[in-house]
């Protein structure tokens, strides 16, 4: 069972998933990013069901420490070191995956990353290297997990996108690549379906995750007044994203194919001149209180006291 255990010192309790602790027995799912963030939570409440995730990424000492988090609570999981812009190594390691355990039964494509900066002053460089990273990336683990094992035995894939939804102003590479894998994830459904394979895509709004201490300082104050723009007035919690995408991946969705989940607490629906209340209660309420189902989530350094 992933049960309780001391590490670093703390009190590692379960994860505190609403799912039934053997959804995933037996299965194997590969997580890309797995290293940290909503890869790490996800790949903890997934192990926490039953599965062996599989944590695929491109810092060794990052994903044998999640593994080892993982392995300390009870719950199964490996590593596999890949770049996942890099065809034939990607291909490997799908290989050297189906080798080890013999069989991929869900992938979650999660890694991604981007920088902040105006479209004018994004160079060749950064724009290939952001593409790369959260649509051919996502791609080629798609494809080689079909080709090398889904299209006989079926799966599940999950994309991780973002709240791209009328443009992302100050980040024109990764919205334009996120909405790239939008429409390979409706169009992978449609192809593979043939297959019994499912792919759904989970499109996440602001997340108090570790992504953020990879932000430069100046961006911190924009970061801290970021919830003023949501609904809930708030942002969403690692595990908040992580269920939704434990739910696409398991039998309960097995009608859902094709569909992009938005997780962003309605922020797409603010409009210019609505003002939330001052006196909402925000967080307080029973209805909007946040999620805090994953016991080693880190509060990024932006807003941890000084």
């Amino acid at each position: 069972m992933y049960g309780a255990k001391e590490i670093n010192g703390g009190d590692m309790t379960n994860y505190r998933s609403i799912f039934h602790s053997s959804l995933f027995a037996g299965q194997v799912v590969v997580v890309t990013g797995g290293g940290s963030g909503i890869g790490r939570c996800a790949a903890h409440e997934l192990a926490a069901l039953g599965a062996h995730t599989v944590l695929v990424g491109r810092n060794a000492e990052k994903l044998e420490t999640v593994r080892a988090e993982i392995a300390a609570a009870g719950g199964s999981a490996s590593t596999q070191v890949c770049d996942i812009r890099d065809e034939v190594a990607v291909q490997a390691a799908v290989q050297a995956v189906l080798r080890e355990h013999g069989r991929i039964d869900a992938l979650l494509n999660n890694a991604g990353g981007q920088y902040p900066s105006a479209l004018k002053d994004i160079s060749l460089k950064g724009w290939e290297a952001v593409v790369k990273t959260n649509l051919t990336g996502g791609f080629l683990m798609a494809r080689e997990c079909l080709t090398q094992w889904m299209q006989q035995n079926g799966g599940a894939i999950v994309n991780i996108v973002a709240d791209m939804w009328g443009s992302m102003p100050g980040m024109g590479h990764s919205g334009a690549a996120r909405a790239g894998m939008v429409s390979f994830t409706e169009t992978a459904a449609l192809e593979w379906a043939q297959y019994g394979v499912r792919v759904n895509a989970v499109a996440p709004g602001y997340v108090a995750s570790s992504g953020m201490d990879h932000y430069p300082p100046e961006m911190a104050p924009l970061l801290r007044s970021a919830a003023k723009g949501v609904p809930l007035q708030r942002m969403a919690t690692e595990a908040e994203i992580s269920a939704p995408i434990v739910f696409l991946l398991s039998e309960a969705a097995s009608f859902i194919t094709g569909s992009v989940l938005r997780v962003d607490g309605g922020r797409p629906q603010m409009r210019a001149g609505w003002m939330v209340p001052k006196d909402a209660a925000g967080g307080e309420r029973a209805a909007v209180r946040a999620y805090d189902g994953f016991p080693l989530a880190r509060v990024p350094k932006v807003f941890q006291p000084n």
